[in-house]
C-alpha cells in the first residue's frame, strides 16, 4: 500500500535532485527523521537502499551517453567498499535502536549537511583557489587520494547515508580537472550505486529498513526526477543550490541542537567497556 505523504516528500526530493542534482540523502534521510519522526537508523537504512535504486537508472542514462570514467569508479570502490564493510561491522555492534546509536548517526548526520551545504555555497571558489595553489597531481597521487576519498564516503554514507553525492563531485573536480563534467557527475554516480547497495544491505540485515516507505518514497521520486530534470535548464541554477544550501544548513543545525549531548553518550558508553 502507498502512503501518499511519503510519496509526496518523495516527489518533492527528487524534483530538487533533478534540478540540482544534490543527491538525495542529504535531503530524504533528515525529512525522514523530522519530518515523519523515523528513527535515524531505519531513515539512514530506508534512504540508502532508495538511492540505490534512484542511482542505479541514472548510471544506466550515463553509461548509454558513455560518460562514466570507469578507472575513476574503480579507484572510488576501492576505497569505498572495505570502509563500508569496516563501518557496518561497527555499526553491528550497536543497539540501533538504542541512543547511542541515535546519537552517532544524528551527529554525523549533521556534520555531513553541514559540510554539504558548505560546499553548494562554496563550491566553486574551493575548486579555483585549490588548483590554483596545488595544480595537477601526478598520476599516482591522484590515484591513492581518489581511494581515500572513497574510503571517507563509504564511512560518512554507511553511517549517514550523505556524502556521495555534492562532496564527491567536488573531490573529484579537484583531482581530475581534465576530465569533463558530464563524467565527473556520471562517475559519481556510478560510483554510489554499489556503495549505497552495499550500506543498504548491511542495514537491511540489521534490521534497520522499511520496506514499506522505500516503496512509497520510489513512487514519487522517480516522476519527481523526470520532471526536476526537465526544469533544470528553466530555472537558476545558483539560486536554487543556494536556497537548497541555506535549507541543509537550518535541518542540520536542527538536528545537532537537538542531540547536543551525543558525543558524551558515545563516549560514555565505551568508556563502560560495552557495544552502545
Amino acid at each position: 500500500m502507498i502512503d501518499p505523504l511519503y510519496s509526496l516528500s518523495g516527489f518533492a526530493v527528487g524534483l530538487l535532485v533533478g534540478m540540482t542534482g544534490v543527491g538525495g540523502g542529504a535531503l530524504m534521510t533528515p525529512i525522514l527523521i523530522l519530518l515523519f519522526g523515523i528513527h535515524p537508523a531505519t531513515a539512514v537504512g530506508t534512504d540508502l537502499l532508495y538511492a540505490a535504486a534512484t542511482k542505479t537508472g541514472g548510471s544506466l542514462v550515463h553509461g548509454l551517453a558513455r560518460s562514466i570514467d570507469w578507472g575513476v569508479v574503480k579507484r572510488l570502490a576501492t576505497g569505498s567498499i572495505p570502509a563500508t564493510i569496516v563501518t557496518l561491522a561497527v555499526l553491528s555492534h550497536f543497539n540501533l535502536s538504542g541512543e547511542a546509536a541515535r546519537d552517532l548517526i544524528t551527529l554525523v548526520l549533521s556534520a555531513a549537511l553541514f559540510a554539504t551545504a558548505f560546499v553548494l555555497v562554496f563550491g566553486n571558489p574551493i575548486v579555483t583557489v585549490y588548483r590554483s595553489r596545488v595544480g595537477e597531481l601526478d598520476q599516482q597521487r591522484t590515484a591513492v587520494n581518489t581511494v581515500l576519498v572513497g574510503a571517507v564516503l563509504g564511512v560518512l554514507v554507511s553511517i549517514s547515508s550523505v556524502g556521495a553525492g555534492a562532496l564527491g563531485v567536488i573531490a573529484l573536480i579537484m583531482l581530475y580537472p581534465r576530465i569533463p563534467m558530464a563524467k565527473i557527475v556520471g562517475s559519481d554516480i556510478a560510483h554510489a550505486v554499489p556503495l549505497t547497495l552495499i550500506a543498504g544491505t548491511g542495514h537491511w540485515m540489521m534490521g534497520s529498513v522499511d520496506w514499506h516507505i522505500m516503496g512509497s518514497l520510489l513512487a514519487g521520486s522517480l516522476p519527481g526526477i523526470f520532471v526536476g530534470s526537465y526544469f533544470a535548464i528553466r530555472i537558476p541554477e545558483r539560486a536554487l543550490k543556494l536556497v537548497l544550501a541555506m535549507t541543509l544548513f537550518v535541518v542540520a543545525g536542527r538536528i545537532a541542537y537537538g542531540h547536543a549531548n551525543s558525543a558524551t553518550s558515545i563516549f560514555t558508553a565505551f568508556s563502560r567497556g560495552g557495544a552502545p
